[in-house]
């Protein structure tokens, strides 16, 4: 399956359309750092990747345009943690 996630700055979160379901990660950019505050994916399309796949593209937004991260969101907290190449972001 592929997820296409977009960057949707009006509304502060990246966000992806899965079988009609909207799966969103949403921020808060203060001060050069994006401050992840949730992470939601509908349960009917719950466990297929999305929420690793949004947060995994708001983490590139960060690097590629010089932004650190405040994981306070606990699943993008997790999802650091489980990917140690991500360290270099957080505040």
């Amino acid at each position: 399956m592929t997820i296409h996630v977009r960057h949707n700055p009006r509304q502060s979160r990246f966000e992806a359309e899965v079988e009609g379901h909207l799966c969103v990660a949403d921020y808060r950019l203060h001060d050069r750092v994006i401050v992840m505050t949730h992470t939601e994916v509908p349960e009917p399309v719950q466990g297929r990747g999305i929420a690793a796949r949004l947060v995994s593209a708001a983490l590139a937004h960060a690097r590629e345009h010089g932004l650190r991260v405040d994981a306070q969101c606990s699943y993008a907290r997790h999802y650091m943690r489980q990917h140690p190449e991500t360290q270099s972001l957080s505040v």
